[in-house]
């Protein structure tokens, strides 16, 4: 049987890497599923929502959805690009359905928990990020993230109501963090998402002066490249280390 010291400490635990798991909606249509999407976050111990421009927020639907969560919405970070609302995160994952033509790795929601929790353990922030309820997320906004995670489903009729799907992504982190199955790794300090996407804008300039991009005509080129980087998932050494390469070549330059 376990102590009860040992109970406070696991507790502690989960709620500290919970805290640093950031659930982001963008372009919300309905403010039903705000407030559903806080009660969903709350039953498993998340608290962080961030809501990138939302057509209606502050609304008295989502405030009666929310239930007893309103604590939730009351800290809601409402932000008028998703840059802003991936602000110095380190990892983060594209929740979406469609096929994508240039994908980045897919996991499904188990394997997805397990890869974000392997840098929130480590008290570094990460975020789902979940699309409109219409047409669910652009290729420019999963482009930002380093995974695409898909939550099996009836291929025939793959439609999950968002606050559907925040439930199960927060019900499977609490399960991974329950199993305790999640290894810490001390050594995978990422890059933060704004140093990356410093990196994208630099690597992007050089390209452009050296005509190797032609930026009337970029076609998939940072597209594809994004998806080679979101593979590596770059640490904050190594992303130095490119930016250091970047500023010697546009000496040249």
């Amino acid at each position: 049987m376990a102590k009860p010291s040992d109970e406070l400490n696991r507790n502690m635990n989960e709620s500290s890497a919970l805290d640093f798991i950031r659930v982001i909606l963008s372009h919300t249509s309905h403010p039903g599923n705000i407030g559903a999407t806080a009660r969903a976050m709350k039953t498993m111990g998340l608290n962080a929502l961030h809501l990138v421009n939302p057509k209606h927020f502050p609304h008295e639907e989502a405030t009666a959805r929310a239930a007893n969560a309103v604590n939730v919405l009351q800290r809601a970070i409402i932000c008028d690009s998703l840059d802003k609302a991936l602000n110095n995160t380190v990892f983060s994952a594209a929740i979406t359905a469609r096929s994508r033509e240039l994908s980045h790795e897919v996991f499904d929601a188990r394997q997805g928990a397990k890869e974000l929790l392997r840098y929130a353990n480590q008290q570094q922030p990460v975020a789902l990020l979940f699309g409109r309820e219409n047409s669910g997320l652009t290729s420019e906004e999963v482009s930002k993230c380093q995974i695409i995670i898909q939550i099996p489903a009836n291929p025939e009729y793959p439609s999950l109501n968002l606050a559907n799907a925040v439930q199960i992504m927060t019900y499977e982190l609490r399960m991974e963090l329950t199993e305790k199955s999640t290894q810490k790794d001390d050594n995978d300090k990422l890059a933060s998402f704004n140093d990356v996407e410093a990196f994208y804008a630099h690597l992007e300039k050089l390209m452009s002066a050296s005509e190797f991009l032609d930026p009337e005509k970029p076609k998939l080129l940072m597209q594809r490249i994004r998806r080679l980087f979101a593979r590596t998932r770059l640490e904050k050494e190594e992303l130095q280390i490119l930016r250091g390469i970047l500023s010697a070549l546009g000496k040249r330059w």
